[in-house]
C-alpha cells in the first residue's frame, strides 16, 4: 500500500515511528506535553481528503477512531488522563495529507485553545517516549492489518 509514498522529512524530526495500520503510517508527536498521534497515508501524491477515493476516506476515519482509542491509552499510561480528543487535518505547514488526534486535558499548556503555535514543543524523556509508544501499540495491534515500526 505505498504506492509512490515518502514520508515529508518535517515528520521525522517532529514525531517518532508506532507503526503502519491499512493505509496510514502512524507517529507519535514528540511533544510530552499531549497525547498526540499523527496518521499519514501510505499512498503518493496527497494533500487534501479529497485526494482519496471513497473507500480511503472511510478507512481513513476508521484509523482515526482506532488512534483515538491510543491517545487516550497514552494518556493513561503516563498519569495524564485524556478529557476529549481533538482531530485536526490541516496541511498547512506540511501539505502530505495526514490527520492529528489529540488527546486534551483541563489545564493542560494550551487548553481549551488548539494545540498549534502554543509554547515550545517539550520532548519526550526516553522513559516516557517507550511508555507512550508501547501503549499507542497494544491498542492499534487491535487492528488486524497493523505492523510496528522498528524502533
Amino acid at each position: 500500500m505505498s504506492l509512490g509514498f515518502a514520508l515529508d522529512t518535517a515528520f521525522v524530526s517532529t514525531s517518532r515511528a508506532v507503526g503502519d495500520l491499512g493505509l496510514c503510517h502512524v507517529r507519535l508527536q514528540d511533544d510530552a506535553r499531549y497525547a498526540w498521534l499523527v496518521l499519514v497515508p501510505r499512498l503518493g501524491g496527497l494533500s487534501e481528503l479529497e485526494d482519496l477515493c471513497e473507500a480511503d476516506r472511510a478507512r481513513f476515519m476508521q484509523e482515526v477512531v482506532l488512534c483515538g482509542e491510543a491517545v487516550r491509552a497514552i494518556g493513561q499510561a503516563l498519569g495524564r488522563p485524556v478529557d476529549k480528543l481533538n482531530f485536526g487535518a490541516l496541511g498547512n505547514v506540511t501539505a502530505q495529507l495526514h490527520g492529528h488526534v489529540v488527546g486534551r486535558r483541563r489545564g493542560d499548556d494550551a487548553w481549551p485553545g488548539p494545540v498549534w503555535g502554543q509554547g515550545q514543543a517539550m520532548p519526550y524523556p526516553a522513559q516516557d517516549l517507550q511508555s507512550a509508544i508501547t501503549a499507542a501499540r497494544r491498542v492499534l495491534s487491535q487492528a488486524p492489518d497493523f505492523s510496528s515500526a522498528p524502533d
